[in-house]
């Protein structure tokens, strides 16, 4: 088969999002379906399949910033594209997104699959809900990553969904060396490390209050930053467990 997958956000920029779409591009290119992945990109492609469609446009959104294309010449070139590859199947992550996937999704040039990632709140959802929801018919098949993603947009725009957890390339992660975990001459002991922003959706406050609260030994490595980590890393100062790499 001929697939095309739509990204709305920077393939260029990492993200949660992007991670999957181009996870999911190489699994089906093994399984060998011609798949190709279209969104806007900062700077080269970062796969020889990826058609870039411009660049984007950082977007306050949802408690971050969300790299996407909604300008006219983005929504040129995916039509572009799109009468150019014929593809058998389209897969839209976001397909609601400003940009290529709401663009496709009012072409619906074939068949398509639409995931949703988003959990939380939505203003364009709650504002625009009634639009949205006669524009969501036109996806074929319906799949949310989770559950709070599942009543995120159920909530607002109806319909039935499938739920589909987002999916983890198994070989690539075998193909890595064990990180050595012993340190000062202390011998190795269970790890768990959490790299996301450190605010309530994320759920790092109820992995270091489950740590805080029992006295399992284990290390905490912790990535990345947000608008929680001051009060956790001086909740954590004098616990050895945690390690807060930034």
């Amino acid at each position: 088969m001929r697939i095309g997958i739509v990204c709305p956000y920077s393939l260029t920029v990492p993200g949660g999002v992007q991670g999957q779409v181009l996870g999911l591009a190489r699994e089906l290119r093994r399984r060998g379906h011609e798949t190709r992945v279209l969104g806007p990109c900062d700077g080269p492609p970062p796969e020889s399949f990826v058609t870039p469609l411009g660049d984007s446009l950082p977007l306050s959104a949802n408690g971050s910033i969300a790299p996407i294309a909604p300008d006219p010449s983005a929504a040129l070139r995916t039509l572009r594209v799109l009468a150019d590859e014929q593809f058998d199947v389209i897969h839209l992550h976001e397909p609601l997104a400003p940009g290529p996937t709401s663009t496709a999704l009012m072409v619906h040039s074939a068949p398509t699959v639409g995931t949703f990632h988003a959990a939380g709140t939505s203003a364009s959802y709650r504002v625009l809900g009634p639009a949205l929801s006669r524009l969501i018919r036109r996806i074929d098949y319906k799949v949310v990553v989770s559950k709070d993603a599942l009543e995120l947009v159920r909530s607002h725009l109806g319909g039935d969904f499938e739920v589909l957890f987002n999916g983890v390339e198994l070989d690539e992660i075998r193909s890595v060396a064990p990180w050595p975990r012993a340190s000062n001459g202390r011998a190795a002991r269970p790890t768990v490390f959490f790299c996301g922003r450190h605010e309530e959706r994320k759920g790092l406050r109820v992995l270091v209050d489950a740590v805080v609260r029992t006295d399992l030994d284990v290390d905490v490595w912790i990535g990345s930053d947000g608008p929680d980590t001051a009060e956790l890393t001086a909740a954590t100062a004098d616990d050895d467990r945690f390690h807060w790499l930034g």
